[in-house]
Formats: C-alpha cells, structure tokens, sequence
C-alpha cells in the first residue's frame, strides 16, 4: 500500500524547492524578459531557442498556480512579470488583434499566425493571474480575448477554426484547452458567462467530438465535423478530458460519470506493459501507432483517477497514487533536480535530450490536484 501523505510530500517538496526556484531562475530571461523554451541536460537555459507563445502563457499559469497555491512566494511576482512580456511582445505587435504565435529571443515576431491553441493558453493564465487579485486591468484584457475569440475565430460550423489562416484538418485539442481556460475564468471571475461558454463546449464534445458508439474521443475531423478515419486514439487526451469533465460538473451541476467512465476505460487499455505508463498513440480498434510515451499523458491519467476519486469512485485514490508514482519514477527522477524527462521508446530509452518548458503545466498542475484532493481527509 502506498503511503498517500509520503508521495504527496514528495511531490510538493519537488515543485516548491526544486522545480519553482530552477525555472524562476534558469527558465526566465533576466537580461530580454520572457520565459525560455527548454533547458539543456545541465539545467542551464537555452537562450537561442525561439519561443512559443503558448509556453510563455502555461508558465504564467505555473507560478500563479504556485501562488495560490501557497507554494512560492514569488510566485506571483514571477506570473505578472511574464504576463507582463507576453502582452508587450505577443499581443497585436503587427497591428492586428489576437496573439502571435512565435517569438525570437529578443521578443521580435517569427510567426505571426493565430493560432487558436495558442488563444486557449493565453486565456487560461489571464483567468488564474486575475483569480491572484482581481485585477480590473486583467480582467479587461480577459473579456477581451474571448471577444476576439468570437469575432475572429468562431467556426460557422461549430467551435472555433484552428486559426488565422485556419487550416484542416480540424483538432478536438484546441476546443478542449478552451473547455479548460473557460471553466479556469468561471472559477477567477464567477461570471456566469464563462459557465456558459464551457457549456458550450461540452455540448461540441456531446455532439461531434465524442464517439458514443465506440465510446472514444475523436482527434481530428473535416470542417463540417465529421470524423476522418481512422478514428485515432491518444489515451492521454482521453485521460485528460475525464479530469476536465469532472470540472464541469464541478461547476455545473450537470452529470459527466458515464463520459468519464468510458473515456477512463479507453486511455487505460493503451499501457506499457512494463511500465504500466500510457503510450503515445493507438487507433480506436487498439491497432499501436506510437509505443513512444511522453510525460505528459501520465499527468492526465493521474488527474483522470484524481477526478474519479473525488466523485467517489471506489479504489480511485489508490489508482491516483500508483499513477503519481510512476510520474515520480520514471520522469521527474532527473539528474538536474527540478528538471524532467519528456519522452521515452518503447524500450525504455530517453528520446529528448532536453528540458522543455512546456511540461511544467501538466506537471504542477498534477500535483496541486493531488493535494486538493487527496490530500483532503474526507477522500
């Protein structure tokens, strides 16, 4: 039996005396500002690497979850200077609205597309730094890129495009990064509008995003919505919008257990048979397509069993640890303390040289889960 109050601790000392002094030291640029994109196998910043927006926008999100969390008391400081940046650099520097989407080292425009993905992140760390201090400012800036969303990025046929220029296929990815950001800003603001919006996004996944007949959450689709075959399975996904199902209902009232259940049943029928952890990629039939497996579908399985616990599920919390375990084991025991490994062969062979950034989300977001959760006695 795994004893829940040592993971745990475990985990949150990783992330208050590890991880949160590396990347506020290593991953921020002191002398350009900005957030770097990865870190080299020392632990030291690469400073020549573009920059994507969307990982400036889930490091603002790390540190303000941090702060709320109690975790780093510069947490805050950290997240608004990083806010900071991103409006600077990436907010309409060519004039137009919207965000870019890639950045040089000195803060100059690489790509200037909109990219909805992109949009789901940068309205996700709006919602949790404005949840920091209800900022009239941030707020503004809030409403005003869901009012972009709308005006610039709406699909006639349902959800959003992929963007500015849009393209196909179409991608479940980005509307369930904005099922997230838009139930996060229900949460900072209690605007009933935000409820609403994700109620609008768990209607797209009702409607064209799920399977109901083979139970399976669908990747990608034509422009109308209808599916491409064959139907592709990325267990992680499926992990993930368990967690966020249970957000919903959280916020809703409205019952998700039967969409959770089958989605949950799916992501676990793709593990490693060594390590227990979920692969990369699998068709609907369980053809394997990739044997690869990142880091981050072991977050979303633990936040999946993290979500079922708190519904009650029957042995859930012993799955939720079993599962922090193994992100614990087979990733985050890195030779540069606070850093991570991202992807693994199907022979246990690291594939990623480097440290990326962009998994600090999934990571501290687990954790904070964990012990919200888990670490409460009633569960």
């Amino acid at each position: 039996m795994i004893q829940r109050q040592e993971i745990l601790g475990t985990l949150r000392t990783l992330m208050t005396d590890r991880a949160l002094p590396l990347w506020s030291r290593e991953g921020w640029d002191s002398s350009r500002g900005g957030f770097v994109e990865r870190l080299d196998p020392m632990g030291t910043a690469d400073q020549l690497a573009p920059r994507r927006v969307r990982v400036q926008a889930r490091q603002i999100y790390s540190y303000a979850l941090a702060a709320q969390r109690g975790w780093y008391p510069q947490g805050r400081e950290i997240a608004m200077k990083g806010l900071e940046y991103l409006l600077a650099k990436a907010k309409s520097p060519d004039g137009r609205p919207g965000f870019v989407h890639l950045l040089d080292p000195d803060g100059n425009v690489l790509n200037p597309l909109r990219d909805t993905y992109d949009h789901a992140f940068v309205l996700l760390a709006l919602a949790t730094t404005y949840g920091l201090g209800r900022d009239a400012q941030i707020r503004e800036e809030l409403d005003s890129l869901v009012a972009f969303l709308d005006s610039g990025l709406r699909s006639p046929h349902g959800g959003f495009i992929e963007g500015i220029p849009a393209t196909l296929p179409r991608r479940q990815n980005p509307h369930m990064h904005l099922f997230e950001a838009m139930i996060a800003a229900f949460d900072a603001t209690h605007d009933p509008a935000y409820q609403n919006r994700a109620g609008d996004l768990f209607g797209l996944f009702v409607a064209s995003l799920y399977d109901t007949r083979r139970q399976a959450l669908g990747e990608y689709f034509e422009e109308d919505w209808s599916r491409i075959e064959p139907l592709i399975v990325e267990p992680g996904h499926q992990a993930e919008w368990v967690w966020l199902l249970r957000s919903f209902e959280r916020i809703t009232g409205c019952p998700t257990g039967r969409y959770r259940g089958q989605l949950l049943s799916l992501a676990l029928r793709h593990r490693d048979e060594m390590t227990g952890c979920l692969i990369d990629e699998a068709d609907v039939e369980g053809k394997v397509r990739k044997s690869t497996r990142r880091l981050w579908p072991q977050t979303e399985i633990a936040k999946a069993w993290i979500a079922q616990a708190e519904g009650g599920e029957q042995g859930a919390v012993d799955e939720a640890l079993e599962a922090l375990v193994r992100l614990h084991r087979y990733y985050l025991s890195h030779p540069v303390p606070g850093g991570w490994y991202d992807q693994f062969d199907g022979d246990g062979r690291s594939l990623v040289d480097t440290i990326p950034a962009s998994s600090f989300y999934h990571i501290i977001c687990a954790i904070a889960e964990a012990e919200r959760v888990l670490g409460s006695p009633t569960v």
